[in-house]
């Protein structure tokens, strides 16, 4: 089972891209059988294979990669055939020669590994073809090109659900840290309970890479895309919000470790404690607003498909619009609740350390959610 789990994925490619695939490679044999007269154009299937990707900025990159490896590869095998023949020493050696130029001009490895292809098999087959090496070169750019429009021009696909839902998940576990932290500052609380807040918050890193990859997905499907312009503004948007979530989740669990590694029950008869409590259920608030004004302000573009109702859009796995629901649980009013920056004059002497560590803290917490 677990040799059969490294070869398969956890979901199935779409379906779509399936069919694009299939669609680019029966365009492209026809095609360069069409204009090069060649029976059985394999490089320009080989080529529109490889360069059909999840998003046109990969095609673009990968028909590059295609192309550049093909062309040095049949320059090299030519040049050798010219000089040396075809002999099976010549191939053996013009491999090992093609990969080092490739290691040496740093190519990516999809370049680096279609130069010794591309240059055996010149030699090994097309030694006695007039014009091979040429044709070969020409079917992996028709091949490429092919790939690449068919990518771009039916239906390319625009990744935003998956960054928006990661982003939104991470800004409701964030608040939900701080509304936690805030309930141990407020009530007595034992080792067990401190040691699941501090779980609960470092998981928090995870959400947090999880929804840069999520959004960096986006971004990178949304490049070269002719359905990029009506779709930026729910990325922008998200991308905003998780620089500033990436912030509060390295200070949130700053404080958890802190709050961690100096409880003791005393804490919660301690006025400064109550007030820096108060401020991380007000710091819970506003940041659920500010997850509800990042949905607000990308509210136009998410909807694509106007008047359909909640369910459809979720069975689609489109995210909620702003109006359906709130990032957090209970719905929040709509002015913001975090007071002037907590001051205290005289801290306890037991827990002048803890306080003072959480004052900077909620201070950097506040200017992050209010953008001071």
């Amino acid at each position: 089972m677990h040799l059969v789990s490294r070869i398969r994925q956890t979901r199935r490619t779409p379906l779509l891209q399936v069919v694009k695939t299939s669609a680019a490679v029966v365009v492209a044999w026809f095609a360069s059988v069409a204009l090069l007269q060649q029976p059985l154009p394999i490089f320009a299937a080989i080529a529109a294979l490889l360069v059909v990707l999840p998003s046109v900025n990969q095609s673009l990159v990968r028909g590059l990669e295609r192309s550049v490896g093909v062309v040095a590869g049949v320059l090299i095998a030519f040049a050798a055939g010219q000089l040396f023949g075809a002999s099976t020493w010549i191939v053996l050696g013009i491999v090992v020669v093609s990969l080092l130029v490739s290691w040496a001009l740093r190519l990516t490895p999809s370049s680096a590994n279609q130069v010794p292809i591309s240059a055996m098999l010149v030699l090994a087959i097309g030694a006695q073809t007039p014009d091979y090496a040429l044709d070969r070169v020409l079917e992996t750019i028709i091949g490429a090109v092919v790939a690449l429009a068919i990518n771009a021009l039916v239906v390319p696909p625009v990744l935003l659900a998956p960054a928006h839902l990661a982003v939104g998940r991470l800004t409701r576990d964030l608040a939900a840290v701080l509304d936690e932290l805030g309930a141990v500052l407020s009530t007595p609380s034992d080792r067990e309970r401190l040691g699941a807040v501090l779980v609960q918050a470092r998981g928090l890193r995870d959400l947090q890479a999880k929804a840069a990859a999520a959004v960096a997905a986006g971004e990178e499907s949304l490049m070269l895309n002719p359905r990029a312009s009506r779709q930026r503004t729910v990325l922008e948007a998200d991308a905003a919000l998780l620089v500033r979530l990436t912030a509060l989740v390295h200070r949130a669990v700053g404080m958890t470790r802190s709050v961690h590694d100096n409880y003791d029950v005393g804490l919660v008869d301690d006025p400064a404690v109550g007030q820096i409590a108060e401020e991380l259920h007000r710091a819970a608030h506003d940041l659920r607003l500010r997850g509800r004004e990042a949905e607000a302000d990308s509210a136009p573009a998410s909807s694509a498909r106007p008047g359909t109702s909640p369910d459809e859009r979720r069975l689609r796995g489109e995210p909620p619009l702003a109006d359906e629901r709130p990032l957090g649980g209970d719905a929040a009013p709509e002015a913001p609740a975090l007071t002037a920056p907590v001051r205290v004059l005289r801290p306890d002497p037991e827990h002048w350390v803890l306080v003072g560590s959480l004052l900077e803290d909620i201070r950097r917490v506040r200017e992050e959610i209010i953008d001071e």
